[in-house]
């Protein structure tokens, strides 16, 4: 896990290596452990490492195969690295180190573009061939690791975070309209390839992209979700062995693939407890982690209750940190700071402070992220299938934060668009290769979607601590397996019905049976006292009347009844405008100062 950055310059000229530099250190959070830099020509690469397999210098970074004539930036962990280094040594292929980032090297040397279809895990990369000039990227399946570009008529820049290359400079701010209208409606995600920026892109999930020496661009997608039924009926026993089999083969991969300890984030929820259960037989002594807060308004603020019982059925060394209120909104700031786009989650800055305390003991954790969305967990979804209409009116009325009249009252002429988000949510569910209507919305919650929300969310705000975050709820063979299974099966009994049926026997029964939990961050969701203040402070800033983004009528409205306005997944829309002012305010105006 690590930082990435560089620069290739598209008229031939030299690299700005000054701007590399910036961006490089400006993902010294992601990568404590080393720095490097690489040019050839007009190419030149940043990295920051962070050691977790082979920790020597061989395994340091940019990566150079003076043999195959490439070199490597690379950011993720390739979880089935071994068995394809043994592979690639029957081939004749010599090896100078030990980890998976020289696997990456002798893959694509070996198998060209086509490698990426051979990994298992999480990755962005970049790989320059010093012979044909060429420059090759490369994204996971899932989009669990970011890879962000700018590009002009002179030259692109790569990094993995929208901070390094507004540090790199020249990156044109202005907000784009587009983007805007899917961020509010979609609770915050703006799907690849756009941001709130104009001039940043990221790549898709499960795309490559290639520059040649000649000027020629492709793009080309390498994998998609299938979500229809298999040939051959399986019955309901069949569909959970396989969910157990394929699931403990999900999590040994995440954690034998590294050399040093791994410890998993313990929520006291169904998911982090069954990774706790497949995990306790096979660690001698596995660290697991909680984080609570101070209750508002006499809603509980942590889950101790339940990842006690875990901890202590297992017999893990726990590590419980219970924090004021007061440190959510003093470090808010700092979290906000660290979110590659705005995230409006209450749990963000929880994970924040949460990766700060779990940094100090251990570099790698596993966490349940992913599991709501690969087997429908979220208590929309059975609403969705219940509600009549064409599939947008089904999605749109249980998930769009707002109707596209409410944004028009929302945001000044100049961000005006006509509805532009219920018409890409219309393209992605008439897509062919899904049987059902709860597939549709599975296939692009899990492609598109959490990408882009709670998979970015914790990204970010472990990596701001050195801290590598992996999600075996999202290896692939899983995702596929839950893709092609029944709609019901996984709605049954409240939802995830597959992983309950796991986890019997195996967990407790009070953490399978309770009711669904999500990060209880109080302080963030009721917008009162101070919290309340600093949002006021916000919208009515200098800064903010200025940018001329909202109308203020709008803004007056919400603010009367501060508690009032929330989506339709209970988010505070108030929160919501505050954030993303705050969030342009600290990353891209003081960039720019």
């Amino acid at each position: 896990m690590c930082g990435i950055c560089g620069e290739l310059r598209l008229d031939h000229g030299s690299p700005d290596m000054e701007a590399v530099r910036r961006m490089t250190a400006r993902l010294a959070l992601r990568g404590p452990d080393h720095e490097g830099y690489y040019s050839d020509g007009a190419l030149a690469f940043g990295h920051r490492r962070l050691s977790i397999i082979d920790l020597s210098s061989h395994a340091d970074q940019p990566m150079l195969d003076e043999e195959l004539k490439l070199a490597l930036v690379f950011n993720g962990t390739i979880y089935n690295y071994r068995e394809l280094r043994v592979e690639l040594i029957d081939m004749g292929y010599e090896f100078f180190s030990t980890g998976d980032s020289e696997v990456i090297i002798k893959a694509y040397h070996a198998w060209g573009e086509n490698c990426v279809q051979r990994f298992y895990g999480m990755f962005a990369f970049a790989i320059w061939d010093m012979r044909d000039k060429s420059l090759f990227f490369a994204r996971d399946r899932l989009g669990i690791k970011p890879l962000y570009h700018t590009l002009n008529g002179e030259r692109l820049r790569f990094a993995s975070t929208p901070q390094a290359l507004l540090a790199g400079g020249g990156v044109d701010t202005r907000l784009d309209p587009v983007a805007l209208h899917q961020h509010f409606t979609l609770h915050g995600v703006v799907p690849a390839p756009r941001t709130i920026l104009q001039g940043i892109r990221k790549l898709p999930p499960a795309h490559t992209l290639k520059f040649s020496a000649t000027g020629e661009v492709v793009q080309r997608c390498y994998w998609t979700l299938d979500a229809t039924r298999p040939k051959q009926e399986l019955t309901e026993q069949e569909w959970l062995s396989a969910t157990r089999i394929v699931l403990q083969r999900a999590v040994e991969r995440h954690r034998l693939a590294s050399d040093v300890p791994v410890g998993v984030l313990l929520s006291g929820g169904l998911d982090s407890s069954l990774l706790v259960g497949l995990l306790a037989d096979h660690v001698d002594e596995l660290n697991t982690f909680s984080i609570g807060f101070e209750e508002v308004a006499g809603e509980v603020a942590d889950e101790f209750e339940y990842s006690d019982l875990v901890a202590e059925e297992f017999k893990t060394r726990h590590h419980k940190f219970a924090l004021p209120n007061s440190e959510i909104l003093k470090r808010l700031p700092d979290a906000i700071r660290e979110m590659s786009e705005p995230m409006a989650s209450y749990d963000v800055t929880a994970f924040y402070l949460l990766g700060e305390r779990v940094s100090r003991e251990v570099k790698v954790v596993l966490a349940g992220q992913g599991a709501d969305e690969v087997f429908g967990g979220y208590f929309w979804y059975p609403r969705m299938d219940a509600e009549k209409g064409t599939a947008l009116e089904r999605f749109s009325r249980h998930y769009f934060d707002r109707d596209h009249a409410e944004y028009l009252e929302m945001m000044n002429d100049e961000y005006a668009v006509h509805d532009v988000t219920s018409a890409w949510v219309s393209e992605q569910l008439e897509q062919q290769g899904a049987d059902e209507f709860l597939d549709q919305v599975f296939r692009l919650d899990v492609t598109r979607l959490m990408v882009d929300d709670p998979v970015k969310r914790v990204d970010n705000m472990t990596m701001a601590w050195g801290l590598e975050a992996r999600v075996p709820f999202l290896d692939h063979d899983l995702v596929e397996l839950a893709a092609r299974m029944p709609p019901q099966l996984k709605l049954k009994e409240g939802g995830k019905f597959p992983l309950k049926a796991v986890a019997r026997g195996l967990i407790p029964d009070a953490v399978i049976d309770r009711a669904k939990g999500y990060f209880p961050v109080p302080a963030l969701k009721h917008v009162r006292g101070d919290f309340l203040g600093k949002i006021a402070s916000i919208l009515n800033s200098d800064a903010c009347i200025r940018r001329n983004l909202y109308r203020r009528s709008y803004v007056e409205k919400l603010l009367a009844s501060p508690e009032a306005h929330l989506t339709r997944i209970q988010g505070s829309k108030l929160w919501h405008l505050a954030l993303l002012e705050w969030w342009l305010q600290v990353n891209v105006d003081e960039a720019s100062s």
